[in-house]
């Protein structure tokens, strides 16, 4: 363990008007479990784009040093054949291709100037044994389940005979089962020789795992902690990362009284005909003035088809029975314009795919929602909608050089920001956060819980969806639990607890 594989010295990386690396230095054991951690924008993904040629020698400063060699990447290509991978949490796989073809996808196994398709399929299953991947190596990929693709990545790094492995963010779409799967995986690589580094946001798994744990802040090394010698909490983790104690991870909120019923379901059935089947069965809600709402179950219960089919079932859900209320009056929405009309908004767990525009900048994303009451006539006033931008800039401490600067290059936790903006420039009756703070840092799911506090305080109803049961713990007033497609269970914050959510979670 006292071997080092890997050295950067004095890392330093600037964007226009943005230092996002200051002179980083970082050091890795061969075989160990190295954890990157700090809040979003604190560089940790950077310093591994560095590493892996993504941001080629050159457009950097400073030194790499692996197995005792200097490096000057000019490419992936280049680490890749020196051993290192890198698997991003937006998984880089072709869903039309098969399993197999993935895996070997950009390093094919030749037989003369033809690929060699038999050999391809063998060291395929070789490979899918080693990741404890049980599935027939000709399926196309879009038939697995996420948790099972991030397997299928980590099978393709493999086969490139990987020494170094690194992984951003690699449990933070996937369910509580998949994630053990995957940490259990990394120990066994870990055990194997395989060394990896893994940034996460997730605390808990953090010290489960780590070897040693580096913390990153506003682009440069605060320490690194060896979980060997002492034990590491993740309280000492949190104060590292921001810079100061946190009391409490879900900020307190002021006592106040909820008003009348603001949104309310009964009986709520949905039938989807893409999967020929009901997806729903008569489902209950309310949620009053003023109340966070919180949905929880496993995967696949039917939480975020719940929420579309209420914000205006864009998908092509039928309603095949029940009722919905807002305000006290009965509502069925056609599509999500007539609901935002009617006071409803909808953060959707994907930013990047279905949120955000990732290709325009801040201002635009902010205000695309509510043109409407931007517009003087037929022309909009960029003045106004410059200001609320920066208003929303400003009073959601979204980190940016500027309202102009594209979304695609902003941290997780400020796109999630950015997406929360647009929706509260909405002015909305009832809110619907999907998975609010998925893949994002503690500091800025602070931000987002002391948002959504200040929210219902002015009178505003959150329906709050996560997989976390701590944040549905921490920040609900009450939950409604739910199990293939029905509710299974009510439960005020006060009486719930983790065991009793999950013995409901999994009946039917």
């Amino acid at each position: 363990m006292d071997d080092i594989i890997l050295e950067m010295q004095d890392i330093t990386k600037e964007f226009p008007g943005v230092r996002a690396l200051d002179r980083v230095s970082f050091q890795v054991k061969r075989g160990e479990i190295h954890c990157l951690v700090g809040e979003n924008g604190a560089g940790k993904s950077t310093l591994m784009k560095v590493l892996s040629g993504v941001y080629p020698y050159n457009s950097y400063t400073g030194s790499i040093f692996y197995n005792g060699e200097e490096q000057r990447f000019k490419g992936i290509a280049d680490s890749e054949q020196k051993g290192i991978a890198i698997i991003y949490q937006e998984l880089a796989l072709i869903p039309e291709l098969t399993v197999y073809e993935n895996i070997f996808f950009g390093h094919e196994i030749m037989k003369g100037r033809t690929i060699d398709w038999n050999e391809t399929i063998v060291q395929a299953r070789d490979m899918l044994q080693k990741v404890k991947l049980d599935v027939d190596p000709s399926i196309k990929v879009k038939e697995l389940g996420v948790g099972k693709q991030q397997l299928v990545e980590i099978a393709k790094a493999l086969s490139k005979n990987v020494q170094l492995l690194i992984l951003d963010e690699p449990t933070a779409a996937l369910n509580e089962d998949d994630s053990e799967n995957l940490l259990q995986l990394i120990r066994e690589l870990s055990e194997r020789g395989v060394t990896c580094i893994m940034i996460s946001h997730k605390l808990k798994e953090i010290t489960a795992i780590a070897d040693t744990i580096t913390v990153l802040r506003d682009g440069a090394t605060i320490c690194s902690l060896d979980c060997h010698e002492n034990q590491v909490s993740e309280a000492e983790i949190i104060k590292h990362m921001v810079g100061r104690e946190m009391d409490h991870i879900y900020p307190r909120r002021n006592k106040h009284e909820f008003g009348e019923v603001q949104l309310e379901l009964k009986d709520w059935t949905v039938f989807d005909p893409k999967k020929d089947r009901e997806i729903l069965h008569k489902c209950s809600i309310q949620v009053r003035k003023g109340e966070i709402v919180g949905i929880q179950g496993l995967m696949g219960a039917g939480r975020t088809e719940l929420a579309m089919s209420i914000f205006g079932n864009s998908t092509g859900y039928r309603i095949t029975g029940g009722e919905m209320y807002l305000g006290g009056e009965r509502r069925y929405f056609r599509n999500p314009r007539a609901a935002i009309q009617a006071g409803l908004a909808y953060v959707t767990e994907d930013r990047k795919g279905n949120g955000l525009f990732l290709i325009q900048d801040i201002q635009y994303n902010m205000s695309i929602a509510n043109l409407e009451s931007l517009c003087e006539g037929v022309v909009i006033n960029e003045n106004e909608e410059i200001k609320v931008a920066n208003e929303f800039k400003d009073s959601m401490n979204i980190k940016a050089s500027s309202i102009k600067q594209k979304v695609g290059n902003l941290s997780g936790g400020n796109q999630q920001k950015v997406q929360l903006a647009k929706w509260m420039f909405v002015k909305p009756k009832v809110l619907i956060l999907d998975e609010p703070t998925r893949g994002i840092d503690v500091g800025a799911k602070y931000e987002i819980y002391t948002l959504m506090n200040q929210l219902v305080e002015s009178g505003m109803s959150i329906i709050m969806i996560s997989s976390e049961l701590p944040e549905i713990l921490g920040m609900s007033d009450r939950l409604y639990v739910m199990s293939e497609g029905t509710i299974t269970g009510e439960l005020n914050a006060e009486e719930a607890n983790e065991e009793m959510i999950m013995a409901m979670a999994v009946s039917s």
